[in-house]
């Protein structure tokens, strides 16, 4: 029997992102330890004072390529994430995403060299990008207009509880001696596939796919199952598989499905918004912050277990933030949220390169500890700032880009493109993702304190994009999205300046307040419709 509870859809259906948090902190957490430097080492190797091997692990372009694998597996399993999600459906797609994460994971975990862990890491993204392109589109699909940012924004809350457990399981671990220490959380990183797998299993298909493939009695079945209470002739029932049905006759004899409709005049402006979402999402330095806080912290005078409980603290602010998001999302906006998130990053950015660049000096050839990348040192009050800015950004990140570009790019596109725009919106994040975890290690190495210049700039020009392109989708339904970027005969049109469109919230409450009045008047269940 499956599951009709939205909370508990969206609940088990998030696992997938804490797949990708799982892998980003086991690999900051590992990279900085002595085993994993000494058995993937390719710099200096020498005896310590109290007779231990201290090695500098591997290069700096070889450690940004093998944290960027995932990146460009990510890449590659979300662009074939669309085609996957419309032959055999969102619900499987995922159950598919989190087979391949296991096979990734035992790669990685009887890695012998590095290309073994490449190669494993490759096969992880596969998996981590199909996971993230499909699994927003799938709540969204079934999301009421109201709680559709909550639901979906549940995504990144799972991703920074997959950081912050991974990162104290692999803390733990370091305390072993030999490769235990990083294989076993590599090899621990299998558990939360099972049971995403097993959790998908209970859970219904979006009923919008269903429809889409004439399913029309299993479409009605789940919607009387997610939003009827069992009563298939609940009102909200009856009039939203009516319009789902209208909808898809509609798409069928109007749009050839395929990612060339993407660009498209009547879709360019929208897939232009949702991939610099993702793309903004990225060129924030967040997931760099998240990969290399490590190298940040030993630049700032931190070492050993300070470094790593240290470093935890991020991870631990980054779940806590996440939670106002998820709660008010829906009522400050996606607009102010992607606006004044980007404000506070600057400012942060900005700060640390200038504390860096004023107080800090060039480290030793080699880099602090035998590692290249770390390539600066602070010291004193000023390297407790930089490590406060650090948090300050890492909270700033958590309540505003982190939910919010997982949620919006669903919302911009109809139901006959939803799965493949989200991929390719997706695959962008993880393109530049892959380009980013490979890049900023021989940054570090080759122009220092600067790479902070650089992603402060990148915040800079996201802000003033924003304002001027990104329209507000907040409290509309899918269709009302819709009707934004197209007039009521189907033609493109530019309609409300991105900046003058409203936050509909507010309207949309009272309208499902309604729909409940009515459900204790009738003993009906009526909701808020929310078409295709």
């Amino acid at each position: 029997m499956a599951i009709g509870n939205i909370y508990a859809i969206a609940a088990i259906a998030v696992i997938g992102g804490g797949l990708f948090g799982f892998d980003i902190s086991s690999m900051s957490a590992i990279i900085s330890t002595n085993s994993y430097k000494c058995y993937f080492n390719q710099g200096i190797a020498q005896i310590n004072d109290n007779g231990e091997m201290e090695c500098g692990g591997p290069t700096t372009n070889t450690q940004g390529g093998i944290t960027a694998a995932m990146a460009g597996g990510s890449w590659l399993g979300a662009l074939c994430s669309g085609y996957l999600s419309d032959m055999f459906g969102r619900k499987y797609s995922i159950m598919v995403g989190s087979v391949i994460w296991c096979i990734g994971c035992i790669l990685v975990c009887a890695s012998q060299n590095i290309a073994m862990l490449i190669v494993g890491r490759i096969i992880n993204g596969i998996s981590v990008g199909i996971c993230s392109a499909q699994v927003p589109v799938y709540i969204s699909e079934i999301a009421p207009p109201t709680k559709r940012g909550r639901l979906v924004g549940l995504q990144q809350w799972a991703i920074t509880w997959g950081i912050m457990i991974m990162f104290y399981i692999s803390y733990g671990c370091s305390f072993i001696k030999g490769t235990a220490s990083f294989r076993i959380p590599w090899g621990l990183q299998m558990i939360p596939a099972i049971l995403l797998f097993l959790g998908m299993m209970i859970l219904p298909e979006s009923p919008r796919w269903l429809a889409r493939k004439d399913r029309w009695e299993e479409c009605h079945a789940v919607l009387t199952l997610v939003h009827g209470n069992g009563n298939p002739d609940s009102s909200f029932v009856q009039r939203e598989f009516e319009e789902i049905k209208s909808m898809c006759e509609f798409e069928r004899q109007n749009a050839d499905v395929s990612f060339m409709e993407l660009i498209k005049p009547d879709m360019i402006n929208r897939t232009h918004v949702g991939v610099f979402t993702q793309i903004w999402s990225q060129l924030t330095g967040m997931n760099i912050l998240m990969y290399y806080i490590t190298y940040l912290f030993a630049m700032a005078g931190l070492k050993g277990n300070n470094l790593l409980v240290s470093s935890s603290i991020q991870y631990v602010i980054n779940v806590f933030m996440t939670i106002p998001a998820l709660l008010w999302l829906d009522r400050w906006g996606r607009r102010p949220t992607l606006i004044v998130g980007a404000i506070l990053m600057m400012t942060w950015m900005y700060t640390i390169a200038g504390l860096m660049a004023t107080h800090g000096h060039a480290a030793p050839p080699g880099g602090l500890n035998g590692t290249p990348a770390e390539s600066w040192e602070i010291t004193g009050p000023p390297s407790k700032a930089v490590i406060a800015c650090t948090y300050l950004f890492v909270a700033s990140y958590a309540i505003t880009w982190g939910p919010t570009s997982w949620v919006y790019p669903p919302e911009l596109f109809p139901l006959r493109v939803r799965g493949k725009a989200n991929a390719l919106c997706t695959s962008f994040n993880w393109a530049f993702n892959f380009a980013l975890g490979w890049f900023v290690p021989p940054a570090f190495e080759n122009i220092k304190w600067q790479v902070y210049i650089v992603f402060g700039v990148f915040c800079t020009a996201m802000c003033i994009h924003v304002f001027f392109m990104f329209p507000e989708t907040t409290g509309k339904t899918l269709e009302e999205v819709e009707a934004m970027f197209t007039d009521p005969s189907g033609i493109p049109y530019v309609g409300t300046p991105a900046w003058k469109s409203k936050n509909d919230f507010s309207r949309g409450a009272v309208i499902e307040q309604v729909g409940y009045e009515d459900e204790k008047k009738t003993g009906g269940t009526v909701q808020h419709s929310e078409t295709a």
